[in-house]
């Protein structure tokens, strides 16, 4: 078994997966990765499973030195790979040797880019889930995110035979409209206050983590009191505490809160959501149930669509089955035949 050994990373480098399931009736939140797209895309290209645990990068990058052997990565989100020195395409493998160090960028733009290896890393989950909840000391690497001088190992053998693949680069627009669905508990407040909340661009305060993005703005009055009985809250939901500023909960979250939800943003758009920085603008629209999930199937559809996608990358002369794939005689034409 091959590792990777940290040479450097920021403080948030963690390894996160899809996310732990079926423990948010325990207290346990679902964590994984803020931008599941990139990490579906990142594992596409070195042929895992579009939710295996990933090294998830937060504005800062990294540098990786593999220990032995050799080993297929991918990067994937706003981030750019580098090998040896080298820029590399945006969207595409590449297989690195022992003693050659990756290294990845800080974000030009937006903020979580996912490093995936082949065969993925050979970390114990907690709970179900490899992803670090660093709150509750669970997931990651012993309970912890990563740090120079850690040895990460792969759970792959020899690197994956055949060429590297591409995908296209994933958009962030950073005006993109963020689709909620309205409550569970929008009654708390009235017309005016969720026209308030719905035509205000409200920008990303420096208060935001993977637990929640507190927004900047004007206060959202809430009709009766800001106090409700604790019930569940997902990723997504927009609580409004008792000075009326909204948060957006985001992976971390806690299972439970007192506090009204104006609304829920939709799971394809939290990717974009978690991709604004402090500072940058947040304009929500509502829309029903039924685009919501239909926007939800379209998004399951696309992930699933990805391997078939995945074009390879072909490098130095073709071989004979890929000439004549070509068909290059297709136009030939008789050169004593005269002008047409």
């Amino acid at each position: 078994m091959t590792a990777f050994t940290v040479e450097s990373c920021g403080p948030m480098t963690s390894l996160q997966d899809a996310g732990r399931f079926g423990q948010q009736r325990f207290g346990v939140s679902r964590s994984g990765a803020m931008d599941r797209l990139a990490l579906a895309q990142a594992n596409t290209l070195v042929g895992n499973p579009a939710g295996a645990g990933a090294i998830e990068f937060a504005l800062l990058g990294g540098t990786f030195r593999l220990a032995a052997g050799a080993a297929r990565v991918a990067l994937a989100g706003p981030a750019r790979l580098s090998r040896g020195g080298t820029l590399l395409p945006h969207g595409t493998s590449v297989t690195v040797e022992a003693g050659e160090p990756v290294t990845v960028s800080a974000a030009p733009a937006g903020i979580f880019s996912y490093l995936a290896a082949a065969g993925g890393f050979a970390v114990a989950p907690d709970l179900g889930s490899v992803s670090l909840q660093g709150r509750a000391g669970i997931g990651g690497l012993r309970g912890r995110g990563l740090q120079a001088g850690d040895g990460l190992p792969l759970a792959s053998g020899p690197a994956p035979v055949g060429p590297e693949l591409s995908l296209p680069t994933l958009s962030l627009d950073p005006l993109a409209p963020i689709r909620v669905v309205l409550g569970p508990q929008d009654d708390f407040f009235d017309a005016d206050a969720i026209a308030v909340f719905l035509r205000t661009a409200y920008t990303v305060s420096p208060e935001a983590d993977r637990m929640g993005y507190r927004l900047a703005g004007p206060p959202i009055p809430h009709l009766r009191g800001f106090n409700i009985v604790s019930d569940g809250i997902v990723p997504g939901s927009v609580q409004v505490p008792g000075a009326g500023i909204p948060i957006v909960m985001m992976a971390d979250c806690q299972t439970t809160g007192g506090y009204p939800k104006i609304a829920t943003v939709i799971s394809p758009d939290l990717r974009l959501v978690a991709n604004r920085r402090a500072g940058e603008a947040v304009r929500f629209v509502a829309v029903t149930v039924v685009e919501a999930q239909a926007a939800a199937r379209e998004r399951a559809a696309a992930i699933a669509a990805l391997p078939s996608s995945a074009t390879p990358v072909r490098g130095g002369l073709p071989g004979v089955e890929e000439l004549l794939a070509l068909n290059l005689a297709g136009a030939a034409v008789n050169a004593l035949a005269g002008p047409c």
